[in-house]
């Protein structure tokens, strides 16, 4: 699908913003992959008449961040461990912080797909970021991102004293629908 020339505003109500953590170490087994769905955010694709002319910008609450599902693990997980696990990332990992990314490129093969190039800020540190978005026939946009926390210096989140780590390399996704024109 070729993307109609506009500005595109994306958000909560036309799709799913996520992050999928998986854990790692001696421990892991007591711990949980997770799925997090970012609840607040908002992302404007503006397409020019010239493909070279498109940018990509998203801001999104770190403190929107909910536990949406937890596999493996020892135990199911709880109410109770949702939210703490969210307390944990807004206190220790994100801090608050607000999420931005902007484009600096953003190239359009003809066929639905976006590479897209730019800066994602997390917690203070912005560091350059590369990722594929598709855009099918019935205006479906598809892409995930894979976020190497310390490339923006985050400590990935351990317990049982080291024992149980969330794996540095988290994938952001999004699946959300174009507006219709």
């Amino acid at each position: 699908m070729s993307i109609q020339p506009g500005t595109h505003k994306l958000g909560p109500e036309s799709g799913t913003l996520s992050v999928n953590t998986e854990r790692t170490g001696a421990a892991a087994k007591a711990g949980h992959n997770l799925v997090i769905h970012v609840t607040a955010w908002e992302a404007t694709l503006a397409v020019g008449e010239d493909p070279a002319e498109t940018t990509l910008s998203l801001d999104a609450d770190a403190k929107s961040l909910r536990v949406i599902d937890g596999t493996g693990g020892l135990q199911a997980l709880g109410d109770d461990d949702k939210e703490n696990i969210q307390k944990s990332i807004n206190d220790d990992v994100l801090k608050g912080a607000g999420i931005e990314f902007r484009s600096s490129s953003v190239q359009a093969d003809g066929d639905g797909k976006l590479t897209v190039e730019g800066e994602l800020t997390l917690v203070g540190k912005t560091s350059p970021i590369t990722f594929d978005l598709v855009i099918g026939d019935d205006g479906k946009l598809a892409g995930s991102a894979v976020v190497k926390q310390t490339n923006w210096k985050i400590k990935p989140y351990s317990a049982l004293f080291g024992a149980l780590k969330v794996v540095d390399e988290v994938v952001v996704s999004i699946d959300a629908s174009l507006p219709s024109s």
